[in-house]
């Protein structure tokens, strides 16, 4: 199978566990060497289990205070969520842009950040587990994956909205939620959230660095194409406090979230 069916297979999985195993088997694979990239498109939309429910951004129901159980594992919970869509959000990309002449660094780049945003979303389960709670106990929203769908004809609009804008945005607000939660005591989510935060500079990166080669590529200049293509697939505004030094670990660079 080559790795672009093998990105179909997982997205086409539903079960939350299943496609954290698919997701390991897969960037198994490909690390072992041998496999093709192959060309196919993916669905437009991944699997998703019965629970949770999705609603929109903006019925979700307030988080409460990170002091009470409950309001932990809101959190946890909404981290889940994000992270399964990220996992679906990492093969997409290899699939979708599967058709693209990209070198194979390209898809040993996203292969890994797939294979790392199961990982989370295993470890937020788990905990879940450990707190009498599970994955889809709670609604949740479906954003993230609607700039996906946004983004689904124009990598450099996918690198500009998905990794530079949404995942460096978890950059800014992570560290604070960190301190809060060792606040009220519960280490171990902390920890779990350190974890998330250093792997997602990382992921940031490599979103930075494909989207700054890929321009220089095309003889394009980022920061007007990081402009343009924010303001045509990001309903929104980049909205400080920006963690600098977090963004300025992951490369990117601060005149596309500062100044006018």
């Amino acid at each position: 199978m080559a790795l672009a069916a093998g990105a179909v297979a997982v997205l086409e999985t539903a079960d939350p566990a299943a496609k954290v195993a698919a997701s390991r088997a897969l960037a198994a694979h490909w690390r072992g060497g041998g496999m093709a990239v192959g060309t196919t498109l993916p669905p437009a939309r991944p699997a998703r289990p019965n629970r949770p429910v999705l609603l929109p951004p903006k019925a979700m129901p307030r988080r409460r205070s990170f002091g009470s159980a409950g309001g932990r594992v809101a959190l946890l919970h909404a981290l889940a969520h994000i992270e399964l869509n990220a996992i679906d959000l990492g093969w997409d990309i290899v699939a979708r842009f599967s058709g693209e002449a990209l070198p194979r660094e390209f898809y040993d780049d996203w292969v890994s950040v797939a294979a790392e945003e199961a990982e989370h979303f295993a470890m937020l389960a788990r905990r879940l587990g450990e707190l009498g709670a599970a994955y889809g106990d709670l609604p949740a929203h479906d954003g993230l994956w609607q700039a996906a769908a946004a983004t689904a004809d124009d990598l450099l609009a996918r690198l500009a909205v998905v990794p530079l804008v949404l995942e460096a945005r978890g950059l800014d607000v992570t560290p604070a939620m960190i301190e809060r939660l060792h606040a009220a005591g519960d280490a171990a989510s902390a920890a779990i959230l350190a974890r998330l935060y250093r792997d997602e500079i990382g992921h940031v990166a490599t979103g930075a660095r494909w989207f700054d080669r890929l321009c220089r590529a095309r003889r394009l200049a980022p920061r007007e194409i990081f402009r343009d293509r924010i303001g045509r697939f990001f309903k929104g505004e980049l909205k400080p406090p920006f963690n600098r030094a977090a963004r300025d670990a992951a490369g990117v660079p601060r005149e596309f979230y500062e100044g006018g």
